[in-house]
Order: C-alpha cells, then sequence, then structure tokens
C-alpha cells in the first residue's frame, strides 16, 4: 500500500512538472522572433477548436502584458469576443517542424478593420507594434521576418492605386525604427472569393517587385467562414502553412537553420 502511493506521488509529480513546461514562461526567451501585423485575417477570426488549444514546448506569444506564455489560439487580444485561430499558430508549428533547435516567439500586434492609413509611422498601431517588438528584442533574440496580411479596408480603386508605396513607406521605416533593415516581410492575398479582392490582390502579388525583400503568398483554394471576408479555420491553418514554406524558402532562413545551435 505504501509503496503504491509513493508511486502515486511520484506520478503526479511528473504529470505537475509536465503541465507545468506546457503552461509557464520559458525557461529562455525566445530567440526566433516573428513579427504578426495587419488587419483582422491576421488577428485571427476563425472558430478555435481542440487541436487549437494545444501548446507547442518551443513556440510563444508575446501577451498584451509583454510576457511571454505558451502560443494557443487565439494569438491576438485585439477584439477579444471575436478573435480567433489565425495563421500565426500553423507558421510557428511548421516552422519549429523544420527547424529542431527553434525557440519561437511571436509578437501578435495585428488590429482588426484598420487601413494600411491607419499603419502610418507615428500613427498609434505602428507605435504599438514598433513598442512590443522591441520589448521582444530587449529579452534577447532577432526579428526573423514581418508577417503581414491586410488589405480588405484598402480594396478601391483609389486606395490600391498608392497601396504599393505607401506599403514600401510602412516597411522601411518600421525596419529601420527595429534595427533589423533586412528582415523579409511575407504577405498575402485577400480572400479570392471576396468581390472587391480582385481589385488589391493584383498589387499584393506585384509587392516583391516594388518593395525590398517582400514575398507574396497565394489564396487560391482557400475559403471564407460563411461572411465572404474571413478566412475559415482550416484555410488559415494551411495559409499559415503557406507562409511558413515561402519563409523557409528564404536563403536567410536557410543559413539561419543551418547555423543554429
Amino acid at each position: 500500500m505504501r509503496f503504491r502511493l509513493r508511486f502515486l506521488v511520484l506520478v503526479l509529480a511528473w504529470c505537475s512538472s509536465a503541465i507545468s513546461r506546457l503552461t509557464s514562461a520559458p525557461a529562455e526567451s525566445p530567440r526566433d522572433l516573428f513579427l504578426l501585423i495587419g488587419q483582422s485575417n491576421m488577428a485571427g477570426r476563425g472558430v478555435v477548436e481542440d487541436q487549437d488549444k494545444v501548446p507547442h514546448p518551443r513556440i510563444f506569444m508575446l501577451n498584451a502584458a509583454k510576457v511571454w506564455v505558451p502560443a494557443v489560439d487565439p494569438l491576438h487580444f485585439d477584439k477579444p469576443k471575436i478573435a480567433g485561430v489565425g495563421l500565426g499558430s500553423s507558421f510557428a508549428r511548421a516552422v519549429a517542424a523544420a527547424e529542431p533547435n527553434a525557440i519561437i516567439g511571436l509578437i501578435p500586434a495585428a488590429v482588426g478593420g484598420t487601413s494600411l492609413d491607419q499603419w502610418v509611422p507615428d500613427g498609434e498601431l505602428y507605435r504599438q507594434a514598433v513598442e512590443r517588438t522591441k520589448a521582444a528584442l530587449s529579452q534577447g533574440g532577432r526579428l526573423r521576418a514581418i508577417l503581414w496580411h491586410q488589405g480588405e479596408a484598402d480594396s478601391q480603386p483609389d486606395k490600391a492605386a498608392t497601396y504599393a508605396a505607401r506599403f514600401d513607406r510602412l516597411i522601411t521605416q518600421l525596419r529601420t525604427d527595429l534595427g533589423c533593415p533586412a528582415a523579409p516581410v511575407i504577405v498575402g492575398e485577400l480572400l479570392h472569393a471576396r468581390s472587391t479582392s480582385a481589385v488589391l490582390n493584383p498589387v499584393l502579388r506585384n509587392l516583391p517587385n516594388s518593395v525590398a525583400r517582400c514575398t507574396c503568398i497565394g489564396a487560391d483554394g482557400l475559403t471564407d467562414k460563411g461572411d465572404g471576408t474571413h478566412f475559415d479555420s482550416p484555410s488559415l491553418r494551411e495559409f499559415g502553412r503557406r507562409y511558413a514554406r515561402a519563409f523557409l524558402a528564404l536563403p536567410s532562413a536557410a543559413s539561419a537553420a543551418s547555423t543554429a545551435p
């Protein structure tokens, strides 16, 4: 009886330790950092399912208090009542699978319903994104990439005509202010089924021709959650994997993976 009791205590202690490792702050600050910015499809509006609540031992997120915690959806807190699955989690899991030594830190900073003009340098959204990223950088690590998804609020001909120039100014200043001039930026197309996406998607696809170190990801085959604007959960998970494949194909990513400790 005494032996069984001792065994039970040991099992409970092991379980408690395992749970603690998954729910507490990382033993060391994440060193592979990714900034997530844009509007609602980056923030995530997909339905959260059980699979989205399971943390990964090497993936963390910077919460609203600027503390590293295990990354589970919703990553964002822009609109807590509707925030849901985004592309960040599946992106991070794909990178972690490809880079077994990576300790990933996601920096959520997207805000639903925002236009590109609301992201201008010195604006409130920009200031918050820079502040949060600098807080993460101050704890060690480096900014590996900037993930951007936005454009639903700019899908008008007059806005689309100036989008590339405005986006270039934003990214140039962001890289400067973060001290990361070589940070790649990955953008994604808008939902194809959305009628006004045809106005801006050609502009997004052409951004790599005007913005240095920029890649655009296609949204072909992805579906909405029934509102004609937001990707559903399976599509957002797939979108994140597409972002990851594009990131991992970059020479800088391959070099980092090969030199990781």
